[in-house]
């Protein structure tokens, strides 16, 4: 047999062995890109029931937290992440009974957690408290100036996070309930960290550039507390409800609606998370989109 014939002969073998290999039932991959793919659905709690377990630590009178030393867990939608920038290392979910914080020392989060994304929490070994009465998981801040003493709940190393969360299925924003006909008047525990509408407002007009959060070195006619700007709404009191939005917001330059013209607000219509600071509904616009203009 010559040369020629043994490597076709060869050529022919290894092709074979490529069909069968190509025809093997192979075991897809289990592991998630994000996220711990090994949380099973065992020992889920609503969001509501995860408050009213913690209610003491969450709702007491100075910040604090407790670890959750129990094998329970949470699953909702995303409905708040950092797209718009206006939302800042957290995560927000909510399912039928309410939202939660999830606090995460992570930037970029909506590549992974986008709107309409369904997650499991694994709770167990985190840590849950309120910040101004503003439910929230995390882990403990530590101060250097207080010799390393935990003084307040803080965000989760994200390498953490990542063991305590699984993805579900695919985002489904349509799948998220927003809650319509906002007012002050909502129950703050049963409703923090919801998403919200409201209907038909118009911002109070201000001094300076009349964006929503201007940076304080070009309008030094606002104040900046946090990082944030908060602006009035002419249907409710400051101690009701105000629209907070970061300096670092991609909508943060935009102009508040206001006919300069005519010197009268703009009707609208706003879809934000409704984050509680103690007494007073803090409204976080999510995205530019999150604002409707509405013909006045």
């Amino acid at each position: 047999m010559n040369k020629t014939i043994i490597k076709c002969a060869a050529f022919l073998f290894l092709c074979s062995l490529s069909l069968v290999s190509c025809n093997k039932d192979w075991d897809e991959p289990t592991s998630a890109a994000y996220g711990n793919n090994s949380i099973n659905e065992e020992n889920i709690i609503s969001i509501a029931d995860l408050k009213t377990q913690y209610k003491d630590v969450i709702y007491a009178s100075t910040d604090t937290y407790k670890k959750i030393d129990k094998d329970i867990k949470i699953r909702g939608r995303v409905t708040g992440n950092d797209l718009g920038s206006n939302i800042y290392k957290q995560v927000v979910i909510q399912d039928a009974t309410g939202g939660m914080i999830l606090s995460v020392n992570q930037s970029g989060m909506h590549a992974f957690l986008p709107e309409g994304q369904e997650i499991i929490v694994a709770l167990q070994d985190l840590y849950i408290g309120g910040y101004r009465k503003q439910p929230q998981i995390g882990m403990p801040y530590w101060n250097d100036d207080q010799k390393h003493k935990a003084v307040e709940l803080g965000r989760m190393y994200k390498e953490l996070f990542q063991q305590h969360f699984k993805l579900v299925g695919t985002p489904d924003v349509t799948k998220i309930d927003t809650l319509k006909g906002f007012t002050p008047a909502l129950d703050k525990e049963q409703h923090s960290a919801k998403l919200v509408r409201i209907e038909n407002v118009s911002f109070k007009p201000v001094y300076g550039l009349g964006t929503f959060a201007p940076d304080s070195t070009v309008d030094e006619t606002v104040a900046i507390v946090g990082g944030c700007v908060n602006r009035e709404l002419n249907e409710y009191t400051a101690n009701q409800v105000v629209i907070r939005t970061s300096t670092y917001a991609k909508f943060a330059a935009r102009k508040m609606p206001y006919n300069a013209e005519e010197k009268k607000p703009i009707k609208c219509n706003l879809v934000g998370i409704a984050n509680r600071y103690n007494d007073v509904w803090q409204i976080m616009i999510r995205k530019e989109s999150d604002i409707e203009i509405l013909d006045n």
